[in-house]
């Protein structure tokens, strides 16, 4: 149809042309005809505009699949009317008029047409002009005298058919509108939101740009390809409603652990008259590292019969928090939890807290213990000067006790200082409870989690909205723990697709914060970026936990509360998750200013409403093992959970190994889905605790919990 109708006007136009333009002048010999311009240019809006409309049904007939030839038959219909309304206002009827000098050069075209050579044939039906011009122009000069007469007359009957298919044209037009009126509100019904992906992330030109700003305008995305599958697989999960299996714990067994570390004990019960002096623990660290060498030092004073202080807390030039343990925890409640177990008092007494524990040799650092410690160390070390000046000081305390071999009541009394006797502050258990009672939209406790940690706050009232509450279910949502703070990434020394613009900040970084990791590097041999993630010394990335969580099933409106401190690199760095995961929440976005205005400058005590938000999560999901957050919770989820609170572990090495092929582009989803799934599955399997494992992030064995057949 397009040919003949090209012909058609070329033909008509030339003739024009031939007459204003005698045979002697100069034209190149590869020009085009201005009418085929201008008609080709008429016709492309619509065709292009023909070609993405039904570009956008194919994406959508996934989920919209019986609208798709409804709106082809539309355009399809268009462009036929108007193709035909074209072809009668040029030639004005089927065949041509014979009479007219183009239907007289229509027929002597034709039969040049059928006695030349047919490659001719093919590349005039192109619309390029590759006769003999000498041909052309003879028959042209022949009839010059005529075709000057005739031009008007031409001219007239195309006015003449203009005024008499007017109505047409109006029609053609009005129904153009009308029918991309109709595409716009049949898409905007039967599209689903999940299908409104974003376009992909331009390509970055220039070092600044591929640094991941905090505007989030430039986005640094390292897995483009497996990011675009993921979001392919959300979609088609959606449509289908399948929900996750690892909203549940995978393995039966875990729901036959209970706690128990709250057992009575005999051994020190009321029994104090033999005690060998005061124990003072100054711990360092943020909130978790404080937290576990409170327990320690519980245990070593019951280990040296000694008295505990209540311990204190260092200023940390990172932390930059001045709370103290009463700002934290419930001082009272600590003391009466442990009182049979330990003699714990609020301050030294007057004649000891004039002295100079570093003359008197009582002030122990961290250069007098070698980390985790045995108990025969502290015995051999510790007691004798316990003994001679009746008080030591633990100065920078952390982690200074190791987990095995150690007697079980010692084990056991770890457990009960961190699961029992350690309780958050009123202030921050009643702002966790608004949390979350925010997040989850429902306002009373769903298990044992939520009465451990937020106490009376979260137990049931009898106002009109808990009443409503008892009839929907509370919000689902998982937390994740993002160790992407800009002191994890500068340390780690791996390589985050930021470009040059990155390296040259996380190493001005380490410069000025991290001296004695640039004297060990220049001692050492370098260990290339990529040989450090193979090993799985990185961090997860956003995009990288992003990835994960797609790949073990959870849907793309999934609610998922965001702990820790401020990932680097701001929204652009989180773009990649967003994209993938839009409901992503923190405490910022469901506190009101006001509300966290007593906790300002206190980054400790802002942790704990992230501890708490963690631990009573539907699922919590782990980026770094060696996180001490992500441990505590962890712990607390198994001793308190009730086979109920899944915990998702990444094994960095194995998802490093999986992420590689990315960049070869062999990976397929469903290969990445699958060994993801197993990487996880494996990771929560219940086991006991092995052997010189930490108690406060594998709290199932004996001496903490109990186990019922």
């Amino acid at each position: 149809m397009s040919v003949n109708i090209f012909s058609i006007v070329n033909n008509c136009r030339t003739v024009e042309i031939a007459q204003e333009n005698p045979p002697n002048s100069q034209r190149p010999t590869d020009w085009r005809d201005s009418s085929q311009q201008s008609t080709t240019t008429s016709l492309q809006p619509l065709m292009a505009i023909s070609r993405s409309a039904v570009r956008w049904e194919v994406g959508a007939l996934q989920i919209a699949d019986v609208i798709f030839p409804l709106h082809l038959m539309f355009y399809m219909f268009t462009i036929s009317m108007t193709s035909s309304s074209y072809i009668m206002g040029k030639s004005g009827s089927k065949h041509g008029d014979a009479n007219s000098p183009c239907g007289k050069y229509q027929f002597r075209y034709q039969k040049m047409l059928q006695g030349s050579d047919p490659t001719k044939g093919r590349r005039v039906s192109g619309g390029v002009y590759q006769w003999d011009k000498l041909e052309l122009f003879n028959g042209l000069k022949s009839n010059s005298m005529k075709l000057g007469s005739l031009k008007g007359a031409y001219v007239g009957k195309r006015h003449t058919w203009i005024h008499k298919h007017f109505s047409s044209i109006v029609f053609t037009i009005l129904l153009m509108g009308f029918l991309f009126l109709l595409d716009s509100f049949m898409g905007s019904i039967f599209e689903p939101s999940v299908l409104q992906s974003s376009p992909p992330p331009k390509k970055l030109s220039t070092e600044t740009e591929m640094f991941g700003d905090k505007s989030g305008k430039n986005v640094v995305q390292m897995y483009g390809h497996l990011a675009s599958m993921a979001s392919s697989a959300l979609a088609e999960r959606e449509l289908k409603q399948e929900e996750s299996r690892f909203w549940k714990e995978s393995y039966r067994k875990a729901s036959l652990w209970s706690p128990c570390a709250d057992r009575k004990e005999s051994r020190n019960t009321g029994n104090f008259q033999s005690n060998t002096g005061y124990i003072l623990v100054s711990a360092n660290g943020g909130l978790n590292q404080q937290r576990v060498a409170v327990c320690n030092a519980v245990a070593v004073a019951s280990l040296l019969n000694a008295t505990l202080v209540i311990p204190r807390f260092l200023y940390s030039n990172v932390w930059k928090d001045p709370s103290q343990f009463g700002d934290i925890y419930q001082e009272d409640y600590f003391m009466k939890t442990l009182k049979d177990e330990v003699n714990i008092v609020k301050d030294l007494p007057p004649h000891l807290k004039s002295l100079n524990f570093k003359e008197i040799g009582s002030l122990i650092t961290d250069a007098d213990l070698t980390k985790e410690a045995t108990p025969l160390e502290y015995i051999k070390k510790i007691l004798p000067i316990l003994s001679k000046n009746g008080v030591v000081h633990f100065l920078g305390y952390g982690n200074r006790l190791g987990f095995d071999p150690l007697p079980s009541d010692l084990q056991r009394l770890r457990c009960k200082c961190n699961y029992h006797a350690l309780k958050f502050v009123p202030k921050i258990q009643e702002i966790g409870s608004l949390l979350i009672r925010r997040i989850r939209k429902y306002n009373e406790p769903r298990n044992k989690l939520d009465k451990e940690l937020l106490g009376d706050f979260i137990t049931k009232s009898k106002s009109k909205s808990n009443i409503q509450d008892t009839d929907r279910e509370p919000l689902k949502y998982l937390a994740l723990h993002l160790r992407f703070e800009v002191d994890m990434v500068a340390y780690s020394l791996c390589d985050f697709g930021g470009g040059k613009v990155e390296k040259d900040e996380l190493q001005t970084y380490r410069e000025s914060h991290f001296p004695l990791l640039m004297q060990r590097l220049k001692k050492s041999k370098p260990i290339s970026p990529q040989e450090l993630r193979n090993s799985g010394r990185c961090p997860l990335t956003p995009e990288e936990a992003a990835l994960v969580l797609a790949a073990l099933g959870f849907m793309s409106d999934t609610y998922i509360y965001l702990a820790g401190s401020q990932i680097y690199g701001g929204k652009s760095r989180l773009r990649p998750l967003t994209n993938l995961y839009p409901n992503l929440i923190t405490k910022e976005d469901l506190l009101s200013p006001n509300e966290l205005a007593p906790f300002n400058n206190f980054s400790s005590q802002l942790a704990a409403v992230d501890f708490i938000a963690c631990a009573t999560s539907d699922v919590f999901a782990i980026t770094d093992s060696g996180s001490q957050l992500s441990s505590l919770v962890l712990g607390f989820r198994t001793y308190y959970g009730g086979g109920h609170a899944p915990t998702l572990r990444p094994n960095k090495k194995r998802l490093a190994e999986v992420l590689s092929k990315n960049n070869e582009n062999v990976v397929n989803w469903n290969d990445f889905e699958a060994r993801v799934k197993n990487m996880i599955s494996e990771a929560q399997s219940v086991r006991l605790r092995g052997w010189g494992r930490s108690i406060y992030r594998q709290p199932r064995c004996p001496e903490c919990m109990c186990r019922f057949q």
